[in-house]
């Protein structure tokens, strides 16, 4: 049975998520915001857990301050549909933020995969 939280609840969650990633990572995320939504867009699956929009940093150019930030989108409801508990929830939240950021930084999919995080 999917689980029931309201979208403050889980920003905290969210919030909870992004504190947890090392200093030393942090320190290297450059021009992202993370953002919440209820669900992905129309022309995505509708289990879709996150979303990295942007250009990786590997593949930047230029001064990146006069670029739109990337966005890092978490999707709250296919995230609550697939979890049973709060402790379950909490772990796949972290897995998508980590999932997102890795993005960021030019990690495929495969190699997430390969990490655990996919």
């Amino acid at each position: 049975m999917p689980l029931d939280m309201d979208p403050a609840a889980f920003d905290a969650l969210v919030d909870r998520a992004l504190d947890g990633i090392p200093d030393e990572l942090a320190a290297l995320v450059r021009n992202v915001v993370v953002l919440v939504e209820a669900e992905p867009p129309e022309d995505e699956p509708d289990d879709l857990l996150g979303l990295y929009d942007g250009i990786a940093l590997t593949e930047r150019w230029g001064d990146p301050t006069l670029q739109l930030p990337d966005r890092i989108f978490i999707f709250r409801g296919p995230l609550l549909d697939m979890c049973e508990t709060e402790k379950q929830l909490l772990e796949e939240v972290r897995i998508t933020v980590v999932h997102e950021i890795a993005h960021h930084f030019g990690i495929d999919d495969d190699r997430l995969h390969d990490l655990g995080y996919a």
